[in-house]
């Protein structure tokens, strides 16, 4: 009898991995172990100390890492993407109306890395007129003092950063007027106890979004699963067997986000919601695999390299393990 591989596996809890959280799919070969933690403290742990046999990691810092190191191999899964619009918000009384506004302004970043901020910075300098340059930038905890980047950022980026003071907040800053602008994955709290003194930059960001995704295609990826170097060079089939089982999880989810005798969520109108984002994206909006999401990986490859994360300019095909890359056809 054959033994499976132990795998220990740190990720968040999404409705589109539930099915490997809970065991109801299992990856083909492997006894899954799945450490459900929030995204932060998961790139922490696995990029600074290597925890976990795979976890969940932030996109740009992963391609980061490959550059330098290759610690990790990726796998073209993507557990989070999510339109950035939505995550610029300004100090009320800044008189920030538009996105040229922001130039010479100071703009907080928890990371300047994180791959939220290379969107937003991509999107806003290709879109709308903000070059990358233009803003100040301000780096630290959102919530919490004390952040710092997860990997050491390449010298002479062209671009004015700095890390706020010992014992201050982002958020904080942001209410005070010490900074004029936030771009930011989490909502500040103030903004979500509707604390007027902040407001985001879009009115209504989901009509931005909308028609971004009409005119470029790209549903923008934040996360990707990845694999320790190690544990992929000893069982290689391990990449495979993983993203089969993360795309079967994610089918079933996206087979049942609509059903309407009982209510997954605890959303009264899911399934005008789920018939909205049906008609605007397409039945399958939330795809795997490097191939299906192409334009959005070039993108943001190409963004990180146009911002000097990069060196070179990556492909998809070099970031993900090859095995992943094609399927055998009967």
């Amino acid at each position: 009898m054959s033994i499976p591989v132990p795998v220990a596996l740190a990720c968040g809890e999404y409705d589109r991995t539930e099915a490997l959280r809970t065991g109801a799919i299992v990856p083909e070969g492997a006894e899954l172990t799945y450490i459900a933690l929030p995204p932060e403290e998961i790139f922490y742990r696995m990029l600074r100390h290597k925890e976990f046999d795979a976890a969940e990691l932030s996109l740009s810092s992963y391609v980061m890492n490959l550059a330098r190191s290759g610690d990790f191999i990726a796998i073209p899964v993507f557990p989070s993407r999510t339109f950035r619009h939505n995550g610029i918000y300004v100090n009320a009384d800044a008189g920030i109306r538009e996105p040229a506004d922001l130039a010479g302004r100071l703009v907080g970043i928890p990371e300047y890395q994180m791959t939220a901020a290379v969107w937003i910075r991509g999107t806003l300098a290709e879109r709308h007129n903000l070059p990358v340059a233009a803003p100040r930038y301000r780096t630290g905890g959102l919530h919490q003092p004390g952040r710092v980047e997860k990997l050491p950022l390449p010298d002479h980026l062209g671009v004015e950063i700095e890390p706020i003071g010992p014992g201050r907040t982002l958020a904080d800053m942001l209410l005070d007027g010490e900074i004029d602008a936030l771009y930011s994955a989490r909502m500040p709290l103030p903004f979500a106890q509707a604390d007027s003194r902040i407001t985001r930059l879009f009115p209504d960001p989901r009509q931005v979004e909308e028609k971004y995704f009409a005119d470029t295609g790209i549903f923008p990826i934040m996360h990707v699963v990845a694999l320790r170097r190690d544990v992929y060079d000893a069982r290689p089939w391990l990449a495979r067997s993983l993203y089969k089982a993360f795309e079967e999880s994610r089918a079933l989810a996206l087979r049942r986000i609509g059903e309407t005798n009982a209510l997954r969520y605890s959303l009264p109108w899911l399934y005008e919601e789920v018939e909205r984002t049906r008609s605007v994206m397409g039945m399958d909006f939330w795809p795997y695999g490097a191939a299906a999401n192409d334009i959005t990986l070039r993108t943001l490859l190409r963004y990180m390299h146009e911002q000097g994360l990069t060196e070179d300019l990556f492909t998809p095909e070099r970031i993900f393990a090859g095995e992943t890359l094609d399927a055998y056809r009967v």
